[in-house]
């Protein structure tokens, strides 16, 4: 047996033998582990951001885990098992790749995020954003939904109009702060600003949520050096006195 298969089948015993004989294995549901699942992808994409392999390699172990759980609990619900599972997957796979699968031609990667589009449509999906979790957190959410309706051609032509629309919106906002009939739209108008800047970096090529995730860290980084450094209680310091550890902490980066 292949490697890869011997090590799959040895994690599908595993979960087996757990789910007959270990009490809190047993007890778990569909609904049991989804928070712990949720937990999981996000210490992946911790993992992934710190580029670390040997971590990502364990986050990958773990979500691994909880698909085979969920799938043995819908085996003995009689609903599916794992291999339908992954038959499931491949055929969508083969389907939504007719350039591998079939005569289709494509000339770059955005003809084949355009054709998955199509095909989704094609196979019953009512809408464009149908495929966007309700549940992503919002930037994310954000960025995959203009990703998903410039595959239909919802699209602005070039970058500068996209960063005309950033100045419009910021200009909209700031009158929502100066202009006191207009106070209770400035949540509203702030939402299309940041929107418009979401958009803006994905014409630039910029993941926003790793871009915010990478400046908390650096935040975090250079606020936990004052914390460290400080030479009485923070709410003992000036303002001033603080910005020059935290220059001291930007100097050591």
């Amino acid at each position: 047996m292949n490697h890869k298969l011997k090590a799959f089948q040895r994690l599908l015993d595993i979960m087996d033998e757990l789910r007959e004989k270990c009490p809190w294995d047993r007890k778990q549901t569909f609904q049991s582990l989804r928070n712990l699942t949720i937990e999981e992808t996000y210490e992946l994409a911790d993992a992934i951001l710190n580029e670390d392999t040997n971590e990502i390699k364990e986050e990958i172990g773990d979500v691994m885990l909880h698909m085979v759980f969920y799938s043995k609990i819908a085996e003995e619900q009689g609903a599916f098992d794992i291999s339908d599972a992954l038959n499931e997957v491949c055929d969508k796979l083969i389907k939504r790749h007719p350039h591998i699968y079939s005569e289709v031609k494509v000339e770059n990667e955005e003809d084949v995020k355009r054709n998955w589009e199509q095909l989704k449509l094609k196979e019953g999906k009512k809408s464009t954003l149908s495929g966007v979790p309700n549940s992503l957190p919002a930037m994310v959410k954000a960025y995959r939904m203009q990703e998903k309706t410039a595959q239909v051609g919802f699209e602005w032509n070039n970058k500068e109009q996209v960063w005309e629309k950033v100045k419009e919106e910021l200009s909209e906002f700031k009158e929502t702060l100066d202009n006191i009939e207009l106070k209770d739209k400035k949540e509203e108008e702030f939402g299309d600003l940041l929107f418009a800047l979401i958009n803006y970096a994905r014409f630039q090529d910029i993941d926003p949520e790793t871009a915010l995730e990478r400046t908390n860290r650096k935040f975090k980084k250079r606020f936990q050096f004052i914390e460290e450094h400080a030479p009485k209680s923070l709410e003992e310091m000036s303002l001033e006195e603080m910005d020059a550890l935290w220059d001291k902490a930007k100097e050591l980066e």
